[in-house]
């Protein structure tokens, strides 16, 4: 059976195809997750031959952790705008919940997942998986820290409330990613232990 010929690749600066190969990287990434992250899967999405990935992108363990702290940055810059102008920090946390346990973020979740487990074998990414749990926690950190000097939330730990509530949200991120439990019920079921970490009555998350 004959191949298909490919056409020869477009002539472009090595800035153009350093860029395409990275937009074609975190497409594949977002749709099919960074497992799928290969010289053959990224040359087939912008139809060039795998050495044309690889003589711009030799180091594909730097290319996926490339990739996978692009679209998690992108996330945290994302949601930290969703909730930046909400009055308190109560609301904030309130609506932090929501967004990340909604069900509408999963292709990231499983962007995560599949980084915890690679990053066992791949340094660059362990590395920048670290180094994104570190913004995360900065961020809920904030939160927490701005309840608790404005009388919203009680505790002495904010440090460790902020990386329980990140331990939280990945585990039932997960957990709904192969169905097991209601994941309709992930965001109640955290809002009642949140609640009970920062000293609130129950359901006042509910409100906001």
């Amino acid at each position: 059976m004959s191949r298909p010929v490919r056409k020869k690749a477009e002539r472009k600066s090595p800035a153009e195809r350093a860029a395409e190969i990275a937009a074609a990287a975190r497409e594949v990434a977002v749709e099919d997750g960074i497992s799928a992250l290969t010289l053959r899967s990224i040359a087939a999405r912008i139809d060039v031959a795998p050495a044309l990935v690889a003589h711009y992108e030799p180091n594909m363990e730097s290319l996926i952790a490339r990739t996978f702290g692009g679209i998690v940055q992108a996330e945290l810059i994302e949601v930290g705008a969703l909730v930046a102008d909400l009055a308190t920090p109560r609301a904030r946390l309130s609506h932090l919940l929501d967004t990340l346990l909604d069900g509408t973020r999963d292709d990231v979740t499983l962007i995560w997942v599949e980084a915890w487990a690679m990053g066992r074998r791949n340094e660059a990414l362990a590395q920048r998986v670290r180094d994104e749990m570190d913004d995360w926690h900065a961020f809920l950190l904030g939160i927490v820290t701005a309840g608790v000097a404005e009388g919203e939330f009680e505790t002495d730990d904010p440090a460790g409330v902020a990386w329980q509530l990140l331990g939280m949200i990945d585990g039932l991120n997960a957990h709904a990613l192969v169905r097991w439990g209601d994941s309709g019920e992930r965001g109640s079921r955290i809002g009642h232990a949140v609640e009970g970490m920062l000293g609130m009555r129950r359901g006042a998350l509910a409100v906001g």
